[in-house]
C-alpha cells in the first residue's frame, strides 16, 4: 500500500502552504518541510502579523507569527512562534499553539487543546482538552475531545511506520499521526507514534490504533457492559 500524500489528501488546495507537499511525496515528508518554511516566511523578517480578531484579553504571544482575516482567538490562549494560521479560525479558551505549527483557513483548536509542530489542512477542527503533536490532519478531519497522538517511542528510537508493504523509518524520533480527509478520531482515542490513518475512517471513542489503517473503516474495541445491583448509599 503506498504511503504518498495523495493517498490521504486528497484536497491539496486545501493546504495553507502550498510548498509543503510535493507531487509523490511521502505523507511524513509533509511535516519534514514546516521548519525551513516558516524560518524563511516568518522568522526571517521578523513576522508579527495578526489580522484576527480578539474576544477576552490574556493572549500570549511569543516569537513570530502570521494570523489570517476573521480568525477569532479567545481568551488565555497562548501562541509561541514561528506559527501560521489562516483565515477564519477559532482558538477557543486556554488553546496552546507551540511552535512550526501551520493552521489552514476555517481550522478550530478547542479549550486547552495543544497543537505542536502540526499541519492542519483547512476546514481541520481539534475539539477540546486534546494533544496534537508532529501530526498532519487533512482537509476536515476532527480530533475530538481528550485525544492524544502520542508523538515518541519509549525508547526514544526514530519512528517505524508498518505498512502491508513492510516497514519504514519517517527520519525522526518524534512523530505523532497522518490523518486523512475527514477522518475522525473519536474522544479519549489514543494514536500511537506513526501511525497512518486513510481518508473517511472513524476511530471511535476509547480506541487505541497504530501502524497503518486504510482509507474508509471504522475502528473500534469490542467492549462487553456489565451491570450489577448497587445498594443505595448516601455519600458524604
Amino acid at each position: 500500500m503506498t504511503i504518498e500524500s495523495g493517498y490521504y489528501f486528497k484536497k491539496p488546495e486545501r493546504l495553507p502552504l502550498p510548498e509543503l507537499m510535493d507531487e509523490g511525496c511521502a505523507a511524513y515528508e509533509v511535516l519534514a518541510g514546516v521548519k525551513p518554511l516558516l524560518s524563511e516566511l516568518l522568522t526571517a523578517r521578523n513576522a508579527a502579523e495578526n489580522f484576527g480578531t480578539l474576544k477576552g484579553g490574556n493572549v500570549h504571544y511569543y516569537g513570530n507569527y502570521h494570523i489570517g482575516e476573521g480568525t477569532v482567538i479567545y481568551n488565555d490562549v497562548t501562541i509561541i512562534g514561528p506559527v501560521y494560521i489562516g483565515k477564519g479560525c477559532e482558538l477557543m479558551p486556554g488553546a496552546i499553539i507551540r511552535p512550526y505549527t501551520v493552521i489552514g483557513d476555517n481550522c478550530s483548536v478547542g479549550h486547552g487543546s495543544e497543537v505542536k509542530h502540526s499541519v492542519l489542512f483547512g476546514g481541520a477542527k481539534v475539539a477540546s482538552l486534546a494533544f496534537v503533536g508532529d501530526s498532519v490532519l487533512g482537509a476536515s478531519a476532527r480530533i475530538g475531545s481528550g485525544v492524544i497522538t502520542a508523538n515518541r517511542r519509549f525508547d526514544q528510537r526514530d519512528i517505524m511506520l508498518k505498512t502491508p508493504g513492510g516497514v519504514c523509518g519517517v527520519g525522526d524520533s518524534y512523530f505523532g499521526v497522518i490523518l486523512g480527509d475527514s477522518s475522525r478520531l473519536g474522544a479519549n482515542s489514543v494514536t500511537l507514534p506513526g501511525t497512518h490513518i486513510g481518508p473517511y475512517t472513524w476511530i471511535y471513542p476509547l480506541t487505541t490504533v497504530s501502524g497503518f489503517i486504510p482509507s474508509e473503516k471504522r475502528v473500534y474495541h469490542p467492549q462487553t457492559i456489565k451491570m450489577e445491583d448497587n445498594e443505595p448509599v448516601e455519600l458524604k
